[in-house]
């Protein structure tokens, strides 16, 4: 059962976090790899409420099912192109900094397909996330009954 709603007890909290995902929105990262790093620092953090919610955000922009199926193993898998597999490294770093930190030779193979504002709005996006799954997760908010928006963005390649 849930705890609490953030938009209802504290719509400030909402609002701070909804300005965030306006900024990484308009930050040129592509829409497809933005919830595909939400997805797996949410797997990571084990928030179904996230993992609902981004999982249908990626079908809604048509994602195949064999990526989202295959996302827990991405490394073994051929379905994912460097750029996303840097991301999805850069990802798992920035979610367990607190276990491994963040190496030297994971920053500069991730520079290999990220510009520095790209990395630094790539980092925004994790840390977000992050938040999003804590704050989730700690009101027990129960997944479910997330709908993808209709509209959705183009894609950019």
């Amino acid at each position: 059962m849930e705890r609490f709603d953030y938009a209802k007890v504290a719509p400030g909290v909402y609002r701070a976090m909804s300005s965030l995902e306006q900024y990484l929105r308009d930050s040129g990262l592509e829409e497809p790899l933005l919830h595909l790093i939400k997805l797996r620092a949410s797997q990571l953090n084990g928030c179904a409420y996230c993992l609902d919610m981004h999982w249908k955000d990626l079908k809604a922009i048509g994602e195949q099912d064999q990526r989202l199926y295959e996302l827990d193993a991405w490394e073994e898998c051929p379905f994912y192109s460097d750029r996303e597999r840097a991301a999805l490294a850069w990802t798992e770093a920035v979610t367990r900094v607190a276990e491994s930190r963040v190496s030297d030779e994971l920053y500069n193979n991730v520079r290999k397909q990220f510009s520095e504002k790209e990395l630094a709005d790539l980092t925004l996006a994790i840390a977000t996330i992050n938040a999003w799954n804590r704050l989730a997760i700690s009101a027990r908010t129960v997944p479910g009954t997330y709908q993808a928006p209709k509209v959705r963005l183009k894609q950019t390649a």
